[in-house]
């Protein structure tokens, strides 16, 4: 029998993904994101396709990812993670900077980032996965990366609806 909550044991980040271009850009919490090879430098993001940043990735062929460290607040992944870019400018007042592709990039509580235009993706039903050529990247701090365990089990944190380890009820 499945116990649902043994995914939970799984090893994630949590990291802000972000896409976009001069005319729209939004960003939005990501747990699964992973290299799957060295040469090229490949990474593989899964993004729910009702999020606005689904949309926008799929639009500019591009993304980035900042990896949060464990000085994220809740109140910085809950803004990210439990509003609509739709309904709100959620990059507004957060420390981000421009990458190289144009894309934003969030500093905020990151102690790394990854910049990336995507080089193919695969249907998983609900979700996404893109798959992104590397192209520009920077450790910004010697702090510790957030994990997804952290942010359960410290912050008390919950998995939204359209994340890919949602299950009801928990």
């Amino acid at each position: 029998m499945l116990n649902e909550f043994s995914l939970y044991k799984l090893s994630y980040g949590m990291y802000i993904a972000a896409s976009g271009d001069a005319q729209a850009a939004n960003a939005q919490i990501c747990n699964t994101a992973f290299q799957i090879t060295s040469d090229p430098k490949i990474v593989a993001v899964s993004i729910n396709k009702q999020n606005y940043t689904h949309e926008l990735i799929k639009k500019t062929g591009r993304l980035s990812l900042s990896i949060l460290d464990t000085s994220a607040t809740f109140e910085l992944i809950g803004k990210f993670g439990f509003r609509s870019g739709r309904n709100e400018d959620k990059l507004g007042g957060v420390a981000q900077k421009p990458g190289a592709t144009g894309v934003p990039i969030v500093l905020e509580s990151a102690c790394a980032y990854i910049e990336c235009e995507v080089s193919g993706e695969a249907d998983m039903g609900t979700h996404t996965l893109f798959f992104g050529k590397v192209v520009e990247g920077e450790i910004l701090t010697d702090a510790t990366p957030m994990t997804y365990d952290y942010y359960h089990s410290v912050i008390k944190g919950k998995a939204p609806k359209t994340a890919p380890t949602f299950i009801e009820g928990a």
